[in-house]
């Protein structure tokens, strides 16, 4: 007997390098993701067993450390970031959650609702927007002037009376140069937002200083600006604008004083490398986003990525847990391609760390979950509207209590 468990026990030691490296990518193999960020030299192929344990011991260890820490860091790397994103999934979601009750009232989500101001006739090249005047054949979308700062406001006004509290404005303009007229009305539909005693955001792609001062003058209380993705797979997603640029927007918005909005779209082809690519640069940027939208994207047809099939909602949640562990006090919006979600998959969002949702008529060119709709689930799932501007950034040192590991 003896004997034969010597031998069964060789032939599954014998697995394990194989098993290893046929798991790479998966996230349920926590000894893959701790693999990347052990600096230990190796160990001799003779004790694979051993092998496995040390590096998923490593792997255990960051996310412990991230989870316990006092206050938010900037100072992340990739291999740290690996190793929390490749956690098992129900570990990393619980945990995740943890830490959002420490920085944040988990039955709050911020309700914000999106309105296309200047639809269409965009320079850009991005290969998921209908809004490039490059894809326009295929989308049949038509470009339509600068909405008046009147309709805009009396959208604002539905908005704010369904519940919404940050209301956001975008424009398909590559950038703001030689738009002083645009700009001017623009600034008035801010204020005017304000007015209302809602938060105020814009999209209006490139900004430089001047701009985002001005903007900041009018009561701008947020600017988006996505990323979108890694910096290696940007590329392949859009030729017309640099990752750089999209940099230099987020440190004008930064510089003048207005919260940082910038997230990413999951689908677009990339791996899971290039989801912790996206994660890198936001966490470490000088200040941390003030919200991070996780956007699905929603193919549409006539553009290049009009044929992707949809993104896994473990990728979504994956994302949105790990985002929660390396940006506590940053608001998590579920952003496009919600519509897609159950209730059930919505709730685990939340669960895991999203805080906030876009709601009301549509996003941009895509559907969106209505008011009544989002109303009824937040009554079955025991979630209340964040009020406005009630979100305010945790201190850098604060004193937070450290979650049981």
């Amino acid at each position: 007997m003896d004997r034969t468990v010597a031998r069964l026990r060789t032939v599954l030691l014998s697995q394990v390098p194989r098993l290893s490296s046929t798991a790479v990518g998966r996230p349920c193999r926590m000894s893959t993701a701790a693999a990347q960020v052990s600096h230990e030299p190796s160990v001799p192929s003779s004790s694979p067993a051993h092998f496995d344990h040390r590096r998923e011991r490593d792997g255990h260890q960051i996310l412990r450390d991230a989870v316990a820490a006092q206050a938010p860091r900037h100072d992340w790397t990739r291999e740290e970031i690996s190793a929390i994103y490749y956690q098992p999934l129900m570990e990393l979601a619980y945990q995740a959650a943890n830490l959002h009750r420490r920085f944040h009232k988990p039955s709050e989500v911020q309700l914000c609702t999106l309105m296309n101001i200047k639809t269409g006739g965009c320079s850009e090249d991005c290969s998921y927007c209908a809004q490039s005047t490059r894809h326009q054949k295929g989308t049949g979308l038509e470009a339509k002037k600068v909405e008046s700062v009147e309709s805009v406001l009396a959208a604002a006004r539905v908005a704010r009376d369904k519940g919404s509290t940050r209301f956001c404005m975008g424009a398909a303009w590559r950038d703001m140069r030689g738009r002083k007229n645009a700009l001017k009305n623009i600034k008035a539909m801010v204020a005017g937002v304000r007015e209302l005693g809602m938060e105020s955001c814009v999209t209006l792609g490139m900004i430089d200083a001047e701009q985002a001062k001005e903007l900041k003058s009018a009561g701008l209380t947020a600017y988006n600006h996505n990323v979108d993705t890694s910096r290696e797979f940007y590329p392949s997603i859009i030729s017309t604008r640099t990752y750089d640029e999209r940099l230099t927007t987020l440190g004008h918005v930064r510089d003048a004083g207005i919260n940082v909005c910038s997230g990413g779209i999951l689908g677009l082809g990339e791996t899971s490398e290039d989801r912790i690519g996206l994660l890198l640069t936001v966490s470490t940027l000088p200040s941390h986003p003030e919200s991070f939208p996780v956007n699905a994207l929603v193919p549409i047809k006539g553009t290049p990525l009009g044929d992707r099939p949809p993104v896994e909602f473990t990728s979504m949640l994956r994302t949105i847990a790990t985002a929660r562990i390396l940006m506590p006090s940053t608001i998590i919006r579920i952003a496009a391609g919600r519509k897609t979600m159950s209730e059930e998959k919505q709730a685990l969002c939340f669960m895991a760390g999203a805080n906030a949702i876009f709601t009301g008529e549509k996003m941009l060119t895509t559907e969106c979950n209505g008011w009544d709709e989002d109303s009824a689930m937040f009554g079955r799932w025991g979630l209340e509207p964040m009020g406005s501007f009630r979100k305010s950034p945790m201190p850098e040192n604060g004193d937070m209590r450290v979650a049981s590991f």
